[in-house]
């Protein structure tokens, strides 16, 4: 692949984020563009004007690059469902949906547009990297919000919308787990939309709601 490199006097001047970032979106273009497992810290390097071992003053590891990309991805798909999860005008089963949902659509779309981003975030999926348990931590902690506020709503019966989030976020990964959803064909189906209006049922939700779920 070939990049442009950049003089080594004006990463010099740069503070160390803006380094850091610069780094991280060389490595995000070459994963895009040949995989993460073919990209080395020498190409990211090269294209930056820069030396490996300057690449190492700021990443330990090639590994902390690839965690620190996948932090950038899951972080994005973060953002979508906190924005989902405070939607105005929407119940709280309205907003659930729009999480899940949403969830399903974002990792669709990378597995179909980006697949060599798709395949980093399989591995530390699979590999359990921190970043991405910390991701599923956030994600459960914003449906157990969303549960809490439709419980103290009249809208859920559950006792503990912590493990009510906790327990959605597990009952969806068909349809979020990278894994699952590049291999989805292999699989029978519920549609996500049937197994949300299930799973609002497991909450207790009765009343029907202008996206026409009901018990």
């Amino acid at each position: 692949m070939t990049a442009t490199a950049e003089p080594q006097s004006a990463l010099v001047e740069e503070s160390a984020p803006t380094t850091r970032c610069r780094i991280l979106a060389a490595a995000e273009r070459f994963f895009r563009e040949i995989g993460y497992q073919k990209t080395t810290v020498a190409d990211i390097a090269k294209s930056l004007g820069m030396s490996p071992a300057n690449v190492y003053r700021f990443f330990d590891s090639k590994r902390s690059i690839n965690e620190a990309v996948v932090a950038r991805v899951t972080q994005e798909v973060q953002a979508q469902i906190e924005a989902a999860a405070v939607m105005p005008g929407l119940t709280a089963a309205e907003r659930l949906a729009a999480i899940i949902e949403t969830l399903h659509a974002c990792c669709v779309e990378r597995c179909k547009e980006n697949p060599r981003i798709h395949e980093m975030v399989e591995a530390a999926m699979s590999d359990s990297w921190d970043v991405c348990r910390a991701h599923v931590e956030r994600i459960s902690a914003v449906l157990a919000g969303v549960v809490r506020e439709g419980v103290r709503d009249g809208e859920f019966t559950v006792e503990d919308p912590d493990e009510a989030g906790r327990c959605l976020y597990l009952a969806t990964t068909r349809y979020t787990h990278p894994v699952l959803v590049s291999q989805g064909w292999m699989m029978p189906d519920p549609d996500v939309t049937v197994m949300t209006r299930f799973l609002l049922r497991g909450l207790g939700f009765r009343e029907r709601t202008t996206q026409g779920f009901a018990a």
